[in-house]
């Protein structure tokens, strides 16, 4: 039986009593087991830390935790202690991996486990017993996600993995308790930016077409949820990829939403899905509610409640989702669903105040959605708030920038129990910390069906440039960015289209810093260059 506690962390992770972070160090099981309370956060490093591992638990599964974010290149399992070491191909995907289970805790065996970064740099694990059964489990597991995975190498940030859309094909057996689009919205949300949701009714089953704005998001959701219960013993998700690469909805209602479209009519007793999908999905020309009533009931799960959605209730359950009274007796409406703005103020805390200014904080934040307001603390200014437009953009800036490098040094970011960020009242001492961004020209998602929606990526070393004017030269861009005291590694234009380019620079710290830097800069002729991270590489 083991304890219940968590166990301490060793002298794996990550911490300044380990050893210095002067030089790379290697992890080979070998390593004191001294261990110290005070630790501080690491910078990130593609060897990452894995605790209360259950001890029946394969090779096969820990790897299975990284696959969706790219190759896993070494493991080291530590049974006797409960813990794994997983290294990551690059810092990169280590650090989305960390990034998105920040937010959603990964779960094997029906157990929590718990993903931080190690401060060894690699895995040296050659002359240690057991690990041929290991590198076999690692060549079998790449080699199955081999094809699904690698990433396009195509210069377009819209370019998808081979074989593999952003649109997710549900079905619902056992539909003992209706599914409403809000549910499927909330459960799926956890993986990352649902788009667009369709619902229709095909050979009696309730069915729906979900887009991803990545179509790593709706791999990590299929591997996830295929084959689990929404509700306990009932409501069995099976999940494929669709042949679709985009939806295309009318109206927002309670049978179909784009999330980016606000906008767009409710449409009542109108088709839902357009002709061509209608022939694709040989669906009726008013898709029909899967029993009578349905159209009645309410979202079975409201909003509020989305972060406590849990999936270790019990295998093959997503967790203790319950029917409201008032929804079974059909009283509640389902409504036009406007994003909500509770929870969308986050907290950023472990900043450098040599150097942090709300201007910054807008440019980074605003990347993943329209920030309202943002506020340095006056008496800590290490910490700020920001206030994004609604819970989803929150939730999205936080499981991508929280555990960044920015000036040096590792932001935290979490969500605030704050619901709103304060201005100042009139004549109040402020020195300039709290900013209202609320009418900024540089928001990028307020435009409806913004095609920026579909380019949200995490910080990366290699930036995507947009809106150059045709005089602008490679040479002066990359002295841009040279002159601004950045190594610049690689630069390109896009082939079909010079007002666009990548540029790769030394690290995702260097990139972040450069972004906030230069975006909205001046190029002349009307021109102010847009900078967003880029999930290509040059």
């Amino acid at each position: 039986m083991w304890a219940s506690e968590e166990p301490p962390a060793s002298a794996f992770t990550c911490g300044r009593t380990t050893m210095s972070n002067s030089t790379p160090s290697t992890a080979n099981g070998n390593e004191s087991k001294t261990y110290k309370r005070d630790r501080s956060p690491c910078g990130p490093s593609r060897v990452l830390h894995v605790r209360k591992v259950p001890i029946e638990v394969s090779e096969a599964e820990v790897i299975s935790l990284g696959i969706p974010f790219g190759k896993v290149t070494n493991l080291l399992m530590l049974k006797g202690k409960n813990q794994a070491f997983i290294e990551m191909a690059s810092e990169e995907a280590a650090i989305t991996m960390v990034n998105y289970y920040t937010t959603a805790t990964p779960h094997v065996r029906n157990q929590p486990v718990y993903i931080q970064y190690s401060n060894h740099r690699e895995l040296k694990t050659d002359n240690l017993p057991n690990q041929g059964r290991t590198q076999a489990a690692l060549q079998a597991v790449n080699a199955v996600h081999s094809g699904n995975m690698t990433h396009s190498a195509s210069a377009s940030d819209s370019s998808m993995m081979p074989g593999q859309s952003p649109v997710l094909r549900i079905i619902v057996e056992n539909l003992f308790y209706p599914v409403s689009l809000e549910v499927l919205h909330q459960i799926f949300s956890k993986f990352g930016t649902v788009l667009k949701i369709i619902t229709f009714t095909k050979n009696n089953q309730f069915q729906a077409l979900l887009q991803y704005a990545d179509p790593m998001n709706a791999h990590h959701a299929k591997v996830t949820l295929d084959g689990q219960n929404i509700y306990n013993a009932c409501c069995t998700l099976r999940i494929e990829f669709s042949k679709l690469t985009s939806l295309n909805v009318k109206y927002n209602n309670d049978k179909s939403r784009d999330f980016t479209r606000l906008d767009l009519p409710s449409g009542d007793g109108q088709p839902t899905l357009d002709p061509a999908m209608t022939a694709a999905f040989g669906a009726p020309g008013i898709i029909s509610s899967p029993y009578p009533g349905a159209a009645g009931f309410a979202p079975a799960v409201g909003f509020p409640q989305a972060a406590g959605l849990s999936m270790q209730a019990m295998p093959g359950a997503l967790g203790p989702l319950t029917i409201p009274t008032s929804a079974v007796a059909g009283r509640m409406a389902i409504h036009g669903m406007a994003p909500t703005a509770l929870h969308s103020v986050l907290l950023v805390s472990n900043l450098n105040p040599d150097s942090i200014s709300p201007h910054g904080l807008f440019i980074l934040f605003g990347v993943y959605g329209d920030v309202q307001r943002v506020k340095i603390l006056f008496n800590k200014k290490e910490n700020a708030l920001v206030q994004m437009a609604d819970a989803t953009q929150a939730q999205l800036a936080m499981s991508h920038l929280n555990g960044q490098r920015l000036h040096g040094r590792v932001i935290r970011v979490t969500i605030s129990k704050h619901q709103t960020v304060q201005l100042p009242r009139e004549g109040q001492e402020d020195q300039g910390l709290t900013k209202d961004f609320s009418g900024s020209p540089l928001h990028r998602f307020k435009k409806p069906g913004s095609k920026n929606f579909q380019n949200i990526f995490p910080p990366s070393a290699t930036l995507h440039l947009s809106n150059i004017p045709p005089s602008i030269a490679d040479d002066m861009l990359k002295d841009l960015f040279s002159s601004a005291g950045y190594k610049v590694k690689a630069f390109k234009f896009f082939q079909k289209d010079r007002k666009m380019a990548l540029i790769q620079l030394g690290s995702v710290e260097e990139a972040i810093q450069a972004l906030i830097d230069l975006h909205n800069h001046d190029l002349g002729e009307n021109h102010h260059l847009r900078v967003s991270f880029s999930k290509s590489t040059i």
